[in-house]
């Protein structure tokens, strides 16, 4: 039977990871960049507003995809997404994972800096239901002001994990014997990235922003050939939106995310082409 990463502890993973000397030091490193360049930054925005320009970057096209609170799960599950691979790493090729795990934690971190270099110039949000009907609705709100929508961070940290995974078993040599696994990561990434949009936390046009963000951190791993292959699987095996819609959705996050590689290549800076593009958005003063 086909072990699955999904099936990996938590908290289980926090504990073999701090208790290892190795890797304990680039943990810390790891939190504290989320918590500095996710959490802190984010509510010094909404405590003290008018500090950093706010931009509202919904699009008409995110009214085709339904609010759908039932998923609410899979989109909370984006954090321990990548921390379970951890752990099915370190338990499968003991010593050996230990160099690919801490670089995978060390670049964790990187990509949430990397995100708030947008964020730093210029928050966005959209507009997203006061729902509090279920528990982990209520967490969402009071943990998450909602202005760091482009590049969605959600989608980055599981488009790093999926593709991570894949080239770190691949160099261990391993890529036939963890087949399922791979498939596992990326089924699951589009479903989280699925997701953030069915309750709402981003619009279609934070998911082209992240793509380009993941191909400008680390093209290796995700090249235009692998953008298009993930957006073309988005909405593939659900219902909802039905088959024009999703359609019209994939078309779209498609051509904005070359837009943004097109002008990034002409480009000093990588944040520049998504820069440009809140500039062309509605500005309000901040989201409470």
């Amino acid at each position: 039977m086909t072990e699955q990463i999904a099936k990996e502890s938590v908290p289980m993973t926090f504990i073999r990871v701090l208790g290892n000397p190795y890797l304990r030091v680039t943990a810390l490193r790891c939190i504290a960049s989320i918590f500095r360049n996710f959490f802190f930054l984010q509510f010094r925005s909404s405590l003290l507003p008018g500090r950093i320009p706010v931009t509202r970057v919904d699009h008409p096209l995110d009214s085709k995809i339904p609010f759908l609170p039932g998923h609410v799960n899979i989109y909370l599950d984006f954090v321990a997404f990548w921390v379970r691979t951890l752990s099915f790493l370190l338990k499968k090729f003991g010593r050996r994972a230990l160099e690919p795990v801490r670089n995978f934690m060390e670049t964790m971190g990187q990509v949430y800096a990397w995100a708030a270099e947008v964020y730093r110039k210029n928050l966005s949000t959209t507009d997203r239901p006061f729902y509090i009907k279920r528990p982990r609705f209520l967490l969402i709100h009071v943990v998450d002001p909602h202005l760091m929508c482009i590049p969605s961070l959600h989608v980055m940290v599981v488009i790093r994990t999926y593709t991570l995974f894949r080239e770190i078993v691949k160099s261990l040599g391993k890529e036939t014997r963890f087949a399922a696994q791979i498939e596992e990561l990326y089924h699951g990434a589009l479903a989280i990235t699925q997701a953030v949009l069915y309750v709402k936390q981003h619009s279609v046009n934070c998911i082209s922003a992240a793509m380009y963000a993941m191909s400008k951190f680390d093209p290796c791993l995700f090249p235009p050939a692998e953008a298009e292959r993930f957006v073309s699987d988005l909405f593939r095996e659900v219902k909802i939106p039905d088959k024009g819609d999703a359609d019209e959705i994939r078309q779209h996050i498609l051509a904005l995310y070359h837009r943004f590689r097109a002008e990034g290549e002409a480009a000093k800076d990588w944040t520049e082409p998504l820069l440009g593009f809140l500039r062309e958005l509605p500005a309000v003063t901040a989201k409470r």
